[in-house]
This record gives structure tokens, sequence and C-alpha cells, in this order.
């Protein structure tokens, strides 16, 4: 994913703006109105006791008759050794790690640098045994501009656009929709498990979430910030719409499945994904197998492409180039807590991109309903091996206070064909090559809802992972405070 500068984007219109705070007010409204429709429930129920009316409910939720009200701010600031400037609409509001376009230094106001701002409803209503209906319905929004967090919009705002003037610009899972962060329901037991419909994040991005000693961190961490890892190979895949998603702790094992069906708009083909875990003795330990057809990666048109748009009858407001790819992931990850506190993280995947079996036209439409303008069906005509690894620790110094430290890898195989078969070097993206990163954090918890962080995280990248970059490392150093309620 990439991440976006606060600071407001001068060349965009009232209009657009004002849209914008449309679709943040009607997300907001609906949770608002869902909440206060529960609460005016519960305070027009009859009591159970004329004499004495019941205690109050301990702090610890916005919940009333099983529907809980929650959210996060996470907001900081931001200097930059090589990026570029900020996104109103990018979840992160900057490049936390070094890209293609990584230019000058930048300091920024930036959004969800530990954790996602969001704000969301859940609900869980008792049926018969141990079994309940559940909800869960999830905004991501930008605090720095009030905007509902969207990666593609930061990408089309840098249409036709050289390296070197965009600004901050990534794909992700979260392209504007209204509940980009969760959108399901079903069924769930103690016994047997979590059975639901919707939009889901997967299996695996549950796993790099846990996994993760920075629990997958925009601003500190390389498998949090990019979406490869947890997406199995592109980052819009670590969330999935129309999907059914199984998950149970059954003892000492855990489970989980989902499955994505084929055939709404946005949902370019099916995909699948399996898990299977156990724990104890202070340890826990997971593995996923990731399979997604027609996977779509993103990224901005090149001024020569948008010129040919009219004749297509696209717009450059909300199209975009794609690369598709049928992608496989193998991975294996877990924790160990020592004796004193420290917990140990490790993880690791395989990922294989292969050309689709199924191509996709010139128009399809991805997530968030923007528009493929221009496809490429055949990136990997030799198979492209990206394999991921980490690992880490966290620590307890004391009640209030953690610290954070991980290392992150991405090792590329060479896929490149004709001339450049076999390369390492930078004359191709299809080069073998690595990208490594090191991460510092520390988090003080001043109250049982507000903490604030500090942290710096370095990102190097070599030979065929460094094709068409600016510059090859970046040093990103992030102070931040986050309200959980």
């Amino acid at each position: 994913m990439k991440h976006a500068n606060a600071s407001c984007n001068k060349n965009e219109s009232p209009g657009r703006r004002a849209r914008g705070l449309t679709r943040v007010g009607g997300a907001w409204g609906l949770m608002v109105s869902l909440a206060a429709a529960a609460a005016l429930a519960q305070a027009q129920a009859p009591s159970a006791s004329a004499a004495a009316p019941a205690p109050k409910p301990a702090d610890t939720s916005f919940t009333w008759n099983g529907i809980t009200l929650y959210g996060i701010v996470d907001i900081g600031l931001q200097y930059q050794t090589h990026g570029v400037p900020a996104s109103d609409y990018f979840p992160a509001g900057t490049e936390a790690i070094i890209l293609a376009n990584s230019n000058g230094s930048v300091t920024a106001v930036t959004p969800s640098n530990l954790s996602q701002s969001r704000i969301g409803l859940s609900g869980k209503e008792a049926l018969v045994g141990d079994w309940s209906g559940v909800f869960r319905l999830e905004t991501f929004f930008n605090p720095q501009s009030g905007n509902i967090s969207d990666a593609l919009k930061s990408q089309v705002l840098n249409n036709g656009r050289p390296a070197a003037t965009q600004t901050t610009n990534v794909d992700s899972s979260i392209a504007g929709q209204y509940f980009a962060g969760a959108a399901y329901a079903g069924f769930s037991s103690p016994s047997y498990g979590t059975l639901t419909f919707g939009r889901h994040v997967t299996p695996l991005a549950d796993g790099v979430g846990k996994y993760d000693p920075l629990g997958a961190a925009n601003a500190f961490s390389l498998i949090g910030f990019s979406g490869t890892t947890a997406g199995g190979g592109v980052t819009e895949d670590r969330r999935l719409d129309q999907s059914l998603k199984y998950s149970a702790k059954l003892g000492a094992v855990h489970l989980g499945a989902l499955y994505q069906f084929s055939g709404s708009s946005g949902t370019t083909n099916t995909a699948h994904q399996l898990q299977l875990g156990l724990e104890g003795g202070g340890g826990s330990i997971d593995l996923y197998y990731s399979k997604k057809y027609d996977a779509v990666a993103t990224a901005p048109l090149t001024a020569a492409q948008v010129a040919t748009l009219p004749a297509l009858g696209y717009s450059p407001s909300n199209s975009l180039r794609a690369t598709i790819s049928d992608n496989t992931s193998y991975s294996v990850m877990g924790s160990f807590g020592l004796s004193g506190g420290p917990i140990l993280f490790a993880g690791y995947e395989h990922i294989k991109f292969a050309n689709p079996n199924s191509p996709l036209p010139v128009g399809s439409l991805t997530i968030g309903g923007y528009v493929i303008a221009v496809r490429t069906n055949t990136a990997y005509d030799n198979n492209k091996i990206l394999t991921v690894f980490w690992g880490g620790v966290k620590y307890p110094a004391t009640p209030q206070l953690d610290l954070m430290a991980a290392f992150y890898g991405y090792h590329q195989d060479s896929f490149a064909t004709g001339a450049n078969t076999g390369c390492s070097g930078t004359q191709s993206s299809g080069c073998s090559g690595r990208e490594s990163s090191f991460s510092l954090v520390a988090d003080y918890k001043f109250a049982k809802r507000f903490d604030g962080y500090l942290g710096t995280f370095w990102t190097d990248v070599q030979d065929g992972l460094a094709f068409g970059f600016l510059n090859k490392s970046t040093l990103t150093t992030t102070a931040g405070i986050r309200f959980r309620f």
C-alpha cells in the first residue's frame, strides 16, 4: 500500500471536497443512527425491578442490547528522508517505505500509523443453545482530512504524472467503500465456530496481523504497509468481497477457511484460503494456503495512456492500469512467549505469480468501482516467485510501556525473459532482487484508551526490486497518538 500526505490537495475542487464529506457523513450517520436506535430501545425497555435500578455496567464499551459502537482515531507527525507529498485519501497518508517515486524529504501529518482509523458497529444476539447471530460494519477514514479512505483515488489523482512529480499513491484493498474494513453477518458458536457472509479480512491477513511483532502497523511494518504479504501476492486481496468465511478455536486447534464467489461487479474471479494452527505451552503456530484467480494490482496511467482514454470511452477520474495474475501462496507463522514477558514472532511466505488462466478484458471493474482501462495479462510468462520472511520481539518493559523491534525481507527470483533471462541487476523489474527493512517502536499507554508512540523504520531495495526507482532507501520516523473506544 502507499501512504499519502495529510495536507489538502490544492487542485481539488470544492465540489469534490463536498462529495467526500457527504460520503463520510453518510457512513457515520448510518452508524450513529443505528447506535442511537439501540440506546432508545434500551431506555424504553421495562425495568427488571421497580424498586431498585439495575447496577451501572462497567465502563468497558458503548454497547446497547448487543450492539457495540467502537472506533480508533490514530494520527501523528512523520518525517521521511526520501518520500513524496502526502495524500488526503491514501489510508496511511504517506508512502512509509521506499517506492519508485520516493524523492525528496517529506514532513507530514499522517493518519493511522499504528492502527487504521475507523468507526464500526458490531452485534451479537442469542439464538438457540450456544448459537448467536452476529454482524459487523466498519468504516475506514483519514482523520487528517476527514475523508473516507480510498487508496485507488490516490492513484487516479496521479494519472498522467511522471514519477518525479507524483503525490502519494498506492494500491490497497481500501478503495472508498462505505464499509471497507468489514461488512458481514452470520452465525457464531463457542463450540462450533463462526460462519459469516459478506466482505471479510482473509484468514491470511488475520495471521499477518497476529504474527507481525508490530501488528501490521502502516508506519513501521513492511508487511503492514505493503499488502503483498497479507494479500497472498496482491494488496487488493487483503480483504475480499462476496465471500464466505469460517473460523473456529477448538481446544488447542484453530481452523479457518474462506471462499470468494465471482460474478459480481468488482469481483474479478474466485479465491479460497485455508488455515490450520495449534497453540500451547506459551506458543502458537499457523499454516496458511491461499489461491486467487485474476488478482488485480493497479497503478496510475501514464500520460500516453491517459491520451487514449477518450477514444475508449473512459474517464481519467476513475480509470487505472492493472497487472492481472493468478496467485498461489503458502505460509507459516508463529509466536512464543518467554519468561519475563518478551514475545518472539516469526513468519515465512512463498508466493507464486502466474499469467491468468482467464485473462481480464479492458473495461473490467475492480474494487470501489474503478475501471481497468489498460491491463496486462502476460506479465509472468515465467512464473514469478517472491519469498517473504520476518522476525521480531515485543517486550512489555513496564505495564504502560511496550518496546518492539522487527526485521522484514522480500526476495524475488529472476523471472525475466529474452535478453534479461536470469538477470540480477536493475535493468528489468524481472531481475532477481531484494527488499530489507528494520523497525524500532515504543508505545506508552497514558490511559486505558489513550496511548502515544514513537518509532523509526528503515527500508532498502536492491537489483530487480529497485527497477525504475528514483532512490533506493528511506528512513521514516513517526510520533503520534491513538485513541480507542
